[in-house]
């Protein structure tokens, strides 16, 4: 019996290992390097305009690394990176498992969800038999992007191969969360103001009639990178999420979608398009935008983009069955400027409170 589970451990290491060497292999593609590349000279672009409209003036101390200088004041930035928000508050919001604990503690609506390792995969068995409905498997700590992130799961086979499957080393804490319906929402803070909101959702493919689900992906992608980053910053994987997501639908990767029929791809939505996030920033419930606010100041962050996913943005989370999904120290900026409605320049935001910060600080 010992001999079977040992082996069973080991083989389990094994494949979380493997699913390691994957995420990495897939980051070398040429496809993806080309979207990172976008999407460095996105954030080049935006801290560039951004400084011009504060008068300051910017050097590049590397390709990514920029130095902005307003009179005596200095900044430095890192793509989405910033000076708001200091090295214990970015490793604190990097472990989503503390960070959920504090929000509960906060007294902020979660998801019911429980921490646990490829090793203990019997303890998340049991989460998933008891919660009653389909489960997302996640790392928990920051990989960023939704990377690693698998939702739908129902079956034991499916939380091993999610287990298996989120590019994180065996011996590294994994979440698995009940899955909540309703849309996904971005409510970015900087100093406890609602700066905007997205409505952010899935991305998805339209059926031509003649093209498989795997053609439309590759010419999804194409399109991406030819249209460059206003249009997105990613490209479509085909993980174990987008298999996941499909087979929800019944559908499989060499399937002909009839023509127009709209093909859901993930349910992950961080590799979407400008044109699946919206602005919604008049119809926030005043008690989401203070529940946001809260989440952020339990952080301890001051740009902070709260993650939330709610049936209905004009009620309280409470009210709506929603919860708050996370709390981002480091979000990004694209949905933000790049969206149907109007842009929000967070980059300039960014720089008038970092100024701000600075000039305080000279005069006390």
């Amino acid at each position: 019996m010992f001999v079977k589970v040992l082996t069973r451990l080991r083989l389990l290491e094994c494949l979380a290992a493997f699913g390691v060497l994957r995420s990495l292999w897939r980051r070398t593609r040429p496809s993806v390097r080309r979207a990172k590349a976008q999407r460095a000279q996105f954030y080049r672009e935006a801290w560039e305009d951004a400084a011009k409209r504060q008068g300051a003036s910017v050097q590049r101390l590397t390709d990514d690394l920029l130095e902005i200088r307003r009179g005596d004041h200095r900044v430095r930035v890192f793509r989405n990176y910033t000076p708001l928000d200091d090295p214990i508050t970015l490793r604190l919001a990097g472990d989503k498992v503390l960070v959920l604990r504090l929000l509960e503690e906060a007294g902020l609506p979660v998801t019911e969800h429980l921490s646990f390792r490829v090793r203990t995969l019997e303890t998340a068995f049991d989460f998933l038999e008891h919660a009653e409905g389909p489960c997302v498997v996640k790392p928990a700590g920051g990989t960023g992007a939704g990377q690693g992130v698998t939702t739908g799961i129902v079956k034991r086979s499916q939380l091993v191969l999610a287990a298996t499957s989120t590019g994180v080393l065996p011996n590294q804490p994994l979440l698995i969360e009940r899955e909540v319906p309703g849309e996904n929402y971005r409510l970015l803070f900087l100093d406890g103001i609602l700066l905007d909101a997205v409505r952010r959702s899935a991305p998805a493919v339209i059926g031509n009639g003649t093209s498989s689900i795997r053609q439309l992906v590759r010419a999804a992608n194409d399109a991406r990178l030819e249209r460059g980053f206003e249009h997105s910053q990613t490209v479509l994987e085909i993980d174990r999420d987008l298999r996941q997501t499909l087979a929800r639908q019944r559908l499989k990767l060499d399937q002909v979608p009839a023509l127009g029929k709209k093909v859901i791809l993930k349910t992950a939505i961080n590799s979407n398009t400008a044109a699946e996030n919206e602005s919604v920033l008049s119809d926030v419930a005043p008690q989401i935008v203070e529940a946001g606010a809260r989440a952020a100041r339990v952080v301890g962050s001051r740009l902070a983009g709260v993650d939330i996913i709610t049936p209905d943005l004009t009620v309280s989370l409470e009210d709506a069955g929603g919860v708050i999904l996370e709390v981002n120290t480091t979000p990004g900026f694209h949905f933000h400027y790049h969206k149907r409605g109007n842009p929000l320049p967070v980059a300039e935001h960014v720089l008038e409170a970092v100024f701000a910060t600075r000039a305080v600080h000279r005069e006390s």
